[in-house]
């Protein structure tokens, strides 16, 4: 990472003082800094970085605006706007280990085709932060921006099976995988369905982690590595996205890498149906009816709902251990998007004190989720007049809530389910993230998990 953060003392790093919206006068800066700060029209402005000259023209530390407060992972601009070298705070942060995440997870760069890595800078870690757990956190998101940004000739389900072999080996987990027409003969026919057209073999991945007596958390991550709609074709505006079609697997992914690196008291299982979601003479149709490892026959009203397959027979795998803890994560419907942005993953659950703990560790941690309802009487919707259950209603209306509902049939003894609906995308860069892949609801969750479990 091109943003370290150093635990013991610097020698001389310079300061970094936070000024609210108007506060120039209130924190006790020299008049010689006021007057510089008021020469440069600087107020404390939200995300405002303004250099201080120090003695014979060397640097003498910076203000950074905070506005009317915009959260603690604003101070993340830092690690664009700052020049090289040592720093740190000259006041503790508000919410020191929120900032200190920040600063590092701002100066994220995907330099793996080329771009240039960011800024060297050493930034002294505030007083009474945990410097490992904000770096066990920052590697989860790290894996899952990387996993993400990575375009699909070099991320396919083969290249998504070994990030998650890489993962165990540095964990020591187990892995195991079921690919091919082995899927069909261990009864996960519709992983199998939706990947088969590919040159590269749909796969279920399956890694477990922990002590075999320790509470069960199991996530569940769609790992579509491209989609082309199937024979429901995308337009081509459509597809440009669809590298992050594995989103969902790389949250887990990531979100796992945390729980393991912390050492929590879990029986972990991760599990990834990896396919790609392409077009070739065998490629399921617009009509087929689909068995499913649950039992229940599913008709295919759109190739384009492939997601909610994959997840459907992994998930039924999940529910047969009854694990305490059940989550999957999926950029699931195009609904959510439209109903909440591209910055507000849905959750679903019918776990009330889930969700409240959700909602609590969401605004503590700066990682926002909302709670959308599983509205029963849409149920309906999904019916079929030939199998047990369509892909896709036919009216289009509360597609999220519907595709979360699909989901839900496949988890029935698992007492404590979410789903979540994200995006893993920043369409814009923002002061904690550049535009790119994104890790979304994983250090919420990694708090719930680490408050329950550690």
């Amino acid at each position: 990472m091109s943003v370290e953060l150093v635990e013991s003392k610097l020698k001389n790093p310079l300061p970094i003082h936070l000024i609210a919206r108007d506060g120039l006068e209130t924190v006790g800066l020299s008049p010689s800094i006021v007057a510089w700060a008021k020469a440069n029209g600087f107020s404390g402005e939200a995300g405002r970085t303004l250099i201080l000259p120090g003695d014979n023209g060397a640097l003498g530390g910076a203000i950074f605006g905070l506005g009317d407060g915009d959260g603690a992972l604003a101070v993340g601009a830092l690690a664009k706007t700052l020049p090289e070298g040592d720093w740190h705070f000259a006041s503790k942060p508000a919410e020191p280990e929120l900032a200190a995440l920040a600063i590092v997870l701002g100066g994220y760069v995907f330099a793996r085709y080329g771009k240039k890595p960011g800024k060297a800078l050493r930034f002294e870690l505030p007083a009474g932060v945990d410097a490992r757990r904000v770096r066990r956190i920052v590697d989860g998101v790290f894996l899952t921006r990387d996993l993400v940004n990575t375009p699909t000739n070099d991320m396919g389900p083969d290249d998504l099976e070994k990030a998650v072999r890489t993962v165990a080996g540095v964990h020591k987990a187990e892995v195991s995988v079921i690919k091919g027409d082995d899927l069909l003969a261990q009864n996960f026919p519709m992983i199998h369905a939706v990947g088969r057209a590919s040159s590269d073999a749909p796969r279920l991945i399956d890694m477990t982690w922990g002590q075999q007596g320790a509470p069960k958390v199991t996530l569940v991550g769609k790992g579509v590595c491209f989609d082309t709609g199937g024979l429901d074709i995308k337009p081509s505006s459509g597809m440009l996205l669809m590298k992050k079609d594995m989103g969902g697997a790389a949250n887990v992914l990531g979100l796992a890498s945390m729980i393991m690196a912390a050492g929590l008291n879990v029986r972990l299982r991760v599990l990834i149906p990896a396919v790609e979601n392409s077009i070739a003479g065998n490629a399921f149709r617009p009509g087929d009816v689909l068995a499913s490892r649950k039992g229940i026959t599913v008709e295919i009203g759109n190739t384009d709902a492939e997601g909610r397959l994959v997840l459907g027979d992994a998930l039924a795998l999940a529910d047969d251990e009854e694990p305490q803890l059940l989550i999957d994560m999926a950029t699931l419907t195009g609904a959510a998007r439209v109903a909440l942005g591209p910055d507000l993953p849905p959750f679903y659950t019918d776990d009330e004190a889930l969700a409240s703990e959700l909602a609590a560790a969401s605004l503590a941690v700066e990682d926002p989720l909302w709670r959308m309802p599983l509205w029963r009487p849409y149920d309906s919707k999904l019916s079929s007049k030939i199998a047990d259950i369509n892909n896709v209603t036919s009216d289009g209306f509360a597609g999220s809530i519907t595709a979360a509902l699909f989901l839900k049939r496949f988890v029935e003894k698992t007492a404590s389910w979410a789903h979540f609906d994200i995006f893993a995308w920043n369409p814009a860069d923002r002061p904690h993230a550049p535009a790119g892949g994104e890790a979304q609801g994983i250090r919420t969750l990694e708090r719930i998990i680490s408050t329950r479990y550690g």
